[in-house]
C-alpha cells in the first residue's frame, strides 16, 4: 500500500526541524534561482517550493528518474530522491451526484546535480530575474495589491485587524533594515487576505471581528500561513535579510504541531501560495500532474 502523501510530506519537514532547518524561513531568490522542473520547464510551488529549497542545491532544476533516463542520463548511485506532491482531482459518485474530489499524490524528484546527464539538456542559470531593487519591488507590490487593506502606520507594534479590515505597522524607520519592514507587512497583508471580502480563510473571520482563538489550531495555521506567505513574497523580491525567529522554543511548538495534524504543513502551504498570488495579482490554473 503506497503511504500517504501528506505523512510523506509531514515526516520529511518534521526531520529538517529536528536537525535545526525550519524550511518556511529559508530564504531564496526569484526568477531562474526559483526550482522548477527540468524538462517541463514549470516552478514547483506550495510546500514543494519549501521541501526543494531546503535540500540547498545550487541548481534550481529537478526531475525524476524517468525523466532523466528519457534525456540520455541517469540518477547517480546513492542519491537519494526528494518527494514532492501534486494534487490530483477523482470523479467521484456520492448518490448519484457526480463530484470532483482533490486526492493529494506524492512523487520523487531529484536535483540535476544528483544525476548525469548530457549538458546540452541543462539550461544555464543567468540571474534572477529581476530589474528593480527589493525595496522598490516590495513598494510596488504592496501599492499593486488588488482589494489592499489600509495600512495604518505609526502604532507600537504590527498587527492584522479583521473587524476593521487594516493592517497595523509601526513606522519604517522603527525597523532594522527596509528589507526586515517590508517582510513583517507582507506577514500582515498575507493574513488580510483571508477576510471574508478576498479569499474567506478559516481562521481569519470577517464579519463578527474576531480571530481563532490564540493557541487553537486554526489560529496556528493561519500564522504558518502568514509566515509562508511572507517568505513567498520575500522571495519573489529577493529580500533575503529577513528577522528569523529559529529558536528551540518556536522549532518546539511547530514540532508539536506537525505531529499532531499530519495535514498542516501541506494545507498551510496549499494556502500561503494562494494567498501571495492574491497580492501578486496572479491567477493560477488548479494544479495537477506530476509537473507541477
Amino acid at each position: 500500500m503506497k503511504a500517504d502523501a501528506f505523512q510523506i510530506i509531514t515526516d520529511r519537514m518534521i526531520g529538517l526541524l529536528e536537525h535545526g532547518t525550519i524550511p518556511w524561513q529559508k530564504p531564496w531568490q526569484s526568477g531562474d534561482l526559483m526550482p522548477r522542473n527540468l524538462v517541463s520547464q514549470k516552478p514547483y510551488r506550495g510546500v514543494n517550493v519549501f521541501l526543494l529549497h531546503a535540500m540547498s542545491y545550487g541548481s534550481p532544476f529537478w526531475l525524476t528518474f524517468k525523466q532523466a533516463q528519457a534525456i540520455g542520463g541517469n540518477v547517480m548511485k546513492g542519491e537519494r530522491a526528494t518527494p514532492v506532491v501534486f494534487w490530483k482531482w477523482l470523479e467521484l459518485e456520492e448518490k448519484g451526484k457526480a463530484e470532483r474530489v482533490p486526492f493529494l499524490r506524492y512523487y520523487s524528484v531529484f536535483n540535476v546535480a544528483q544525476c548525469e546527464l548530457p549538458a546540452d539538456k541543462i539550461p544555464s542559470v543567468i540571474g534572477n530575474g529581476r530589474v528593480h531593487g527589493p525595496i522598490q519591488e516590495a513598494k510596488r507590490i504592496v501599492a499593486t495589491m488588488p482589494k489592499r487593506p489600509e495600512v495604518k502606520s505609526g502604532l507600537d507594534r504590527a498587527f492584522y485587524s479583521p473587524s476593521g479590515d487594516y493592517v497595523g505597522m509601526p513606522n519604517a524607520g522603527q525597523f532594522r533594515t527596509g528589507e526586515d519592514y517590508y517582510s513583517v507587512l507582507f506577514h500582515e497583508l498575507t493574513h488580510s487576505t483571508g477576510h471574508e471580502s478576498r479569499l474567506n480563510r478559516k481562521g481569519v473571520s470577517g464579519s463578527d471581528g474576531e480571530w481563532s482563538a490564540f493557541g487553537s489550531t486554526p489560529y496556528a495555521k493561519e500564522e504558518l500561513v502568514a509566515e509562508m506567505g511572507a517568505a513567498f513574497l520575500c522571495g519573489q523580491v529577493g529580500i533575503v535579510e529577513r528577522t528569523l525567529d529559529n529558536s528551540a522554543a518556536y522549532v518546539a511548538s511547530w514540532l508539536a504541531r506537525l505531529k499532531d495534524d499530519r495535514r498542516l504543513v501541506v494545507q498551510a502551504a496549499a494556502q500561503a501560495q494562494k494567498a501571495a498570488d492574491y497580492i501578486l495579482g496572479r491567477k493560477f490554473a488548479e494544479e495537477s500532474g506530476v509537473d507541477q
